[in-house]
């Protein structure tokens, strides 16, 4: 909590000339040293941050993992707030700052690992302090700290902000979203096309307290096997000055959608993606839809270090992953049958602390990063009555992995599986507008074989996941 109050109070520490003399404005129009001024005068400074805007957030999550006999279970209760302001615009220039707080209120001690396989709790701790399982007290980050400009239908913004693409997002499945650091561009001023994109050097994870150089947050998560079979040991070993996003969207009539994305890691990796979807309009105001999805990757000198052992991608190595939809939608349901192929030309790999899979077939709670030779294919249904404020989504799929002792293609040692989640939501009114609630439920079934080796099952397979989460927003 102190950074949050140093970073705020070095914020507006800056406006004091103007704050300081608050007390001299009168709240009606009148006189300020001798000067006609009025309160409301949209072109002063001090009007931007009177109109500017506060959020609140109150968060509550319950987290419990039910694994097989004879393997540790783990749970979670956090509890936590933050508060978010974002100025009015001034000469079309806005500054934010957030930050949130979290609480361990009664939780499995997570600086003990399993007994059977020495693996410490995979889910549960990222509620908290994924580098300190004895961390209980100090949870508190500085989230957002940034100033932008605005201009026509576009912006500039840098510093510590919070963006959603298909690699780099928030994957906000725990208390706190990820964050990046950076400059940031969205522009909006061709016909059916947007470009958005800009460099980051700075990432603070989901599930840590801490802002990271760019190449030393690679690690921060589990860093499974090299190819070659012996642990990775690329945490704070990767040298990368940073990486350049570049996203175009191009929506030519309301049928088709193109996306083309380039991330280019320093030093490292380089990932291009090409996504298209159709969308088909019916007579009975129904939609049938497609999508296809390509991605290439291909590692850039050393991947980060010219010790192999200390790399995170060997030199040499790509991958390539293709996929697909196709479902049907109306204003109250949404079915879709969705599959996606990782080539056994190498590894799909990108910073699991920068972002969750693109896939068609990305269920929450288990990722296809780290794979190679790897086919899915997911079914998903949802449902969406606005009215009384409930979504609701059914998924479930087959994911046949490459063997689980193959390292070359099969970094973190998962064997095939089958997986279903139920997610429930709901949205209060009256009363208690701006409560909401979930609950997703997730299990995961071997399909694949694992030796008889616990390792292969724990917090992997034939296990259940129960997440239950309160937000109230204001």
């Amino acid at each position: 909590m102190k950074k949050i109050l140093l970073a705020g109070g070095l914020f507006f520490s800056l406006l004091h000339p103007v704050l300081a003399q608050h007390q001299d404005i009168p709240e009606r129009p009148g006189i300020w040293k001798g000067k006609n001024i009025k309160s409301t005068d949209s072109t002063s400074l001090l009007y931007a941050f009177r109109s500017g805007t506060a959020h609140g957030h109150i968060r509550y999550y319950f987290m419990a993992t039910d694994n097989r006999a004879g393997l540790t279970d783990y749970f979670a209760n956090a509890a936590g707030g933050g508060l978010r302001y974002e100025t009015g615009r001034f000469k079309g220039f806005q500054a934010g700052i957030s930050g949130f707080f979290i609480f361990n209120i009664g939780s499995s001690d997570f600086t003990k690992n399993d007994s059977l396989t020495n693996q410490p709790s995979r889910y549960e701790l990222g509620l908290f302090d994924v580098e300190d399982g004895h961390n209980k007290y100090d949870l508190d980050r500085l989230e957002e700290l940034f100033i932008k400009y605005n201009f026509r239908k576009s912006h500039i913004e840098f510093g510590k902000i919070l963006i959603n693409t298909p690699l780099i997002n928030l994957q906000d499945g725990r208390m706190r979203p990820s964050g990046v650091e950076g400059l940031w561009f969205d522009i909006n001023e061709l016909k059916n096309t947007r470009f958005e994109g800009g460099f980051l050097y700075g990432f603070s994870p989901r599930g840590t307290v801490k802002w990271y150089q760019g190449g030393k947050s690679i690690g921060v998560f589990p860093q499974g096997l090299n190819p070659d079979g012996t642990p990775s040991n690329y945490l704070n070993n990767i040298k990368s000055a940073g990486t350049a996003v570049l996203g175009i969207h191009y929506n030519p009539n309301p049928i088709l959608k193109i996306q083309v994305w380039d991330y280019y890691i320093e030093n490292v990796l380089n990932t291009a993606m090409l996504q298209t979807d159709f969308t088909f309009q019916l007579k009975n105001k129904s939609k049938l839809f497609t999508g296809m999805q390509f991605i290439r990757q291909d590692a850039i000198n050393n991947g980060g270090n010219a010790d192999p052992s200390k790399t995170y991608v060997r030199r040499g190595n790509k991958s390539m992953t293709i996929g697909g939809t196709f479902g049907w939608k109306d204003k109250n349901w949404e079915t879709s049958l969705n599959y996606n192929h990782i080539t056994a030309h190498g590894r799909y790999l990108f910073p699991r602390e920068w972002g969750r899979d693109p896939f068609y077939t990305f269920l929450p709670r288990e990722r296809s990063e780290g794979f190679g030779n790897v086919h899915a294919l997911v079914g998903k249904v949802n449902y969406f009555a606005p009215k009384i404020g409930i979504k609701a989504s059914l998924g479930g799929g087959y994911i046949h992995m490459p063997d689980a002792k193959n390292a070359s293609l099969n970094k973190y040692g998962m064997p095939s599986y089958g997986q279903i989640n139920a997610d429930v939501r709901y949205a209060f009114n009256g009363f208690l507008r701006g409560f909401d609630i979930q609950l997703l439920v997730v299990g995961k079934i071997k399909a694949g074989e694992t030796y008889n080796n616990p390792r292969y099952e724990f917090n992997k397979v034939n296990m259940m996941l129960y997440n239950l989460v309160f937000n109230f927003h204001f």
